[in-house]
């Protein structure tokens, strides 16, 4: 026990130290952090997630509660409305095409048949907030970018949920209603964000009375827990929810909520001591989950982790293009389309659903799942590698012409 306490305790002071070499070497966190589990787990053997128990899974869920309501937080109403159109191009575009490459990949390469190949295609098809809200927050990108970013994670984890479990019913009853199945998506963003903004609003009602009591700092974050606990009981995606509630309570004014007389005018729904508190949370929360993201990496053979790397770099060659098609604004830098361009890392989510598939006992199940854990690895780990190597002259110009950017000489653009 003193050993775990010990550990837990350097890790912490290690994550500070990845922190700072992030900003000086470009060299990202959390893929260190995640081969750090990488090596205690699957290599040594010293910890697994069964170690865990339910915990390292709530943990996991916590972390990415927690990091799309700050990443809410920090999202400008008026840049947001500006933004929805080029996020969902990219979101819609990106995961379908994503799905696409995956699953012709598993049919063609891996000998799956059709719906699991497609099951595999729809897991691999979304990003992860959870690496992608942290990274961008560390790179400093511009408010527009880091927007259709927080966005666009979000949306296509819904994406993913939402499609493997309409595959898993057709497996299962053999058939979907393709109309139900639009309204489902439909209905799990549609009304978490209509739970997440009327609990921003209910917040802010009593927030005023609540701030009158002792320790109440963490107290807007457990009602965050309650708000996505009653979102994912409504059977809609609690997520979403947690990222509305962070941009009502950030953007209440332009809401016009001011004007209700139950709302208070002087009222300062976050101050900058609950948002430095939340920012803590956040990297408390990020350390501890990459290293379990490592730990439960389960590596298949050789040969299906050739072919999760060769489908990695294909789909992040396709996003290449779809951010040339949809960045042609002069309005996006190079960096903040070059930088779009790199972030489709899979996460957790992925992992998660790839056990799905095994557990309803569809054909190839064991092909899924080992295939979607080399695909995270590979996606995080590739996503790490283009950060670093971006500064690079030469690297600033590939971009320049694969995105039809100009470029501006003899500067270090991150």
């Amino acid at each position: 026990m003193s050993t775990t306490i010990l550990i837990i305790g350097l890790m912490v002071f290690f994550a500070h130290f990845l922190s700072l070499q992030f900003r000086r070497t470009n060299i990202p966190d959390v893929l260190v952090l995640m081969l750090v589990g990488i090596v205690i787990g699957p290599m040594l053997g010293i910890t697994t997630p069964q170690d865990f128990g339910k915990v390292g899974s709530l943990l996991a869920t916590i972390a990415l509660v927690v990091i799309l309501f700050e990443g809410g937080t920090s999202l400008n109403l008026d840049v947001l409305g500006k933004s929805l159109g080029t996020t969902g191009l990219l979101a819609i575009g990106c995961f379908v095409l994503t799905a696409a490459i995956v699953a012709l990949t598993g049919f063609f390469a891996l000998g799956l048949a059709l719906l699991p190949a497609t099951m595999l295609g729809v897991t691999l098809g979304g990003s992860t907030s959870a690496v992608v809200i942290p990274m961008i927050g560390a790179l400093r990108l511009s408010e527009k970018p880091s927007t259709v970013l927080v966005l666009e994670s979000a949306l296509t984890d819904v994406l993913c949920i939402v499609g493997v479990f309409s595959l898993l019913q057709i497996h299962t009853q053999g058939g979907v209603e393709p109309g139900r199945l639009v309204g489902s998506v439909l209905a799990s963003l549609v009304f978490a964000a209509v739970i997440g903004t009327m609990g921003g609003i209910g917040w802010l009602l009593v927030l005023g009375k609540v701030r009158d009591f002792p320790n109440t700092i963490s107290s807007t974050l457990a009602y965050v827990f309650i708000v996505y606990g009653v979102t994912e009981m409504l059977g809609f995606s609690g997520a979403i929810a947690a990222l509305a509630l962070g941009i009502t309570l950030t953007n209440f004014e332009k809401f016009g909520l001011h004007r209700l007389p139950s709302i208070d005018r002087n009222i300062v729904p976050l101050n900058e001591m609950d948002l430095t508190f939340y920012r803590e949370a956040v990297f408390l929360l990020k350390t501890y989950f990459f290293v379990y993201l490592g730990i439960s990496i389960h590596f298949g053979d050789v040969l299906l982790a050739l072919v999760a790397a060769a489908m990695v770099l294909m789909i992040y060659a396709m996003r290449l293009g779809l951010t040339r098609f949809i960045f042609r604004d002069p309005g996006y830098s190079l960096r903040d389309a070059a930088i779009t361009s790199m972030m489709a890392p899979k996460g957790l989510a992925a992992a998660v659903l790839a056990t799905l598939p095994l557990q309803y006992g569809v054909a190839g199940g064991e092909v899924i799942r080992d295939v979607t854990y080399m695909g995270v690895l590979a996606s995080i780990t590739l996503t790490a590698l283009l950060v670093m190597v971006y500064p690079v002259s030469a690297a600033q110009k590939f971009y320049a012409r694969a995105l039809g950017k100009p470029v501006i000489p003899k500067t270090r653009d991150m």
